[in-house]
């Protein structure tokens, strides 16, 4: 069932939320071997949670997310239940507050189910970095008994929805983390403008570039979640001060008379010819439905990688100063102090993450700031004009979520560049702090899923559900990996 239909059968009192927790945890602990998508229970807390929405359900009260399960990626503070970021060094770390995305969600109802695995510091795009090892997507390829990446970071989010584990989930979106899993495993990631959604409690990353987010069934439930979520954040100082639309009711909005905007740079060299046609085929749904459909230019999309990939890192060696081992998590201990910080550091991080610190520290140091950090800032400032020039002509834009269906768990990259692309049809959105959503919208000749992405101007989330519960509706996409696990 989908968040939408759980809740209502909830409240019609045809299922309780006791009886739905108890089955979701057995489900979700019975998985862990084959698709080790969570890293964290608290079977006191989801029950204890439970019991209170039962509760307020006898009463006729209850919110949007009354009683439903819900995961939570390993990168939000769960009071009293061990949050790592599915890293070493943070092991053993039971944070003394709740996130404020997290304490919005059980705001309305929700029931804490489980934490998510993700790539250690949400750096990584299969989900192959965490400390807690690989997440396995519950989809095969036809013919195959291959293990797939389910993407990064949000993986574990991804592949425990997907697989009917939770009905939700939250995901962090960095550079495409979760719009490139959804793509990945056939459910729908969505993220709205920067500081809609609050970091507060959220382990931080790349600060100006990560926006926290739901992973769901469909564009409603999507949509559901991101109402719950949002909302001002006195506690953060990027939060948008600003009521949140009633994004659910957007998602039954006609599309009839919109532009898409159609970009001629987001046809990568090498991209599988089944990516260009499904991108084809959305542009003929989105016509079907009454839009038009308008070319448009964004000229530095071109830049948009090598941008990320010194900003990103740059923020990230900044964040991750703070994880010495002194005040919380691990600790390795030295000769001295400087021996403990290397070797609590050396042994607490992981390769990916070491290797990103090291770029960002780079390009921060003397002599190098100007030539790349400065001038990265730069161009990001002209990848959002570019948006800001295609959204005077246009409501909105599709383009592919991903270059390619999801790779195998074993797939060998000669670099870590090649691992970076999957982000080459996401970062823009980051960069310019603009709303974007992954909708599954088909299958390749393998049947593993395939995403549309739809990108909409900033603050503009409701015209971005719209379009997608369009797409959506004309994708009719109801593929399920079948259950192997």
């Amino acid at each position: 069932m989908s968040l939408a239909d759980v809740t209502a059968k909830l409240k019609a009192r045809e299922v309780s939320a006791t009886e739905l927790a108890e089955t979701a945890l057995q489900a979700a602990e019975a998985s862990q071997p084959a698709l080790n998508a969570f890293c964290a229970f608290d079977r006191d807390l989801t029950m204890t949670m439970a019991k209170a929405s039962d509760a307020k359900l006898a009463k006729g009260e209850g919110g949007l997310l009354e009683g439903a399960p819900l995961a939570i990626k390993d990168l939000f503070a769960v009071k009293g239940v061990e949050t790592t970021a599915s890293s070493n060094i943070l092991k053993g770390f039971k944070p003394r507050y709740e996130s404020t995305v997290t304490e919005k969600m059980w705001a309305e109802g929700g029931v804490f189910l489980a934490k998510t695995a993700m790539d250690e510091f949400a750096m990584g795009s299969s989900n192959k970095t965490a400390c807690t090892g690989h997440v396995v997507s519950p989809w095969r390829a036809e013919g195959s008994n291959k293990g797939l990446t389910p993407g990064g970071s949000s993986g574990g989010s991804a592949a425990a929805v997907s697989a009917d584990l939770c009905f939700g989930a939250t995901g962090t979106d960095t550079g495409g983390s979760i719009r490139q899993p959804a793509a990945f495993t056939g459910t729908v990631g969505a993220k709205g403008t920067y500081g809609r959604c609050s970091r507060w409690g959220a382990v931080a990353f790349a600060s100006s570039l990560d926006h926290p987010g739901p992973i769901a069934k469909t564009v409603k439930d999507s949509a559901i979640l991101m109402q719950a979520m949002a909302g001002h954040d006195p506690k953060e100082s990027t939060s948008l001060p600003l009521d949140v639309p009633d994004f659910v009711a957007a998602c039954g909005r006609s599309v009839k008379g919109l532009k898409i905007g159609v970009a001629k740079e987001y046809r990568v060299d090498g991209m599988p010819e089944e990516i260009d046609a499904l991108w084809q085929q959305g542009i003929d749904w989105l016509k079907a439905a009454g839009c038009e459909i308008v070319d448009v230019t964004l000229p530095h999309t071109k830049y948009a990688l090598p941008t990320y990939y010194i900003i990103n890192p740059a923020e990230a060696s900044s964040n991750l100063a703070r994880y010495d081992g002194m005040r919380f998590g691990q600790r390795v201990e030295g000769a001295d102090l400087t021996d403990t910080y290397e070797k609590t550091r050396g042994q607490g991080f992981g390769a990916e993450v070491q290797r990103r610190i090291l770029m960002g520290t780079y390009v921060l140091s003397a002599g190098y700031y100007d030539a790349y950090y400065l001038k990265a800032l730069k161009v990001r400032r002209r990848i959002l004009e570019d948006f800001e020039n295609a959204f005077e002509k246009v409501d909105a834009i599709l383009t592919p979520s991903t270059p390619s269906a999801a790779f195998a768990l074993d797939a060998q990259f000669t670099d870590p560049i090649q691992m970076y692309l999957n982000d080459v049809f996401t970062v823009t959105a980051n960069i310019a702090g603009i709303p974007a959503m992954s909708v599954p919208a088909g299958l390749d000749a393998s049947g593993l899923p395939l995403g549309l992405q739809v990108i909409t101007k900033a603050l503009d989330e409701e015209t971005m559900f719209a379009v997608g519960a369009a797409l959506e509706d004309s994708a009719g996409f109801t593929a399920k990996p079948n259950k192997w696990w």
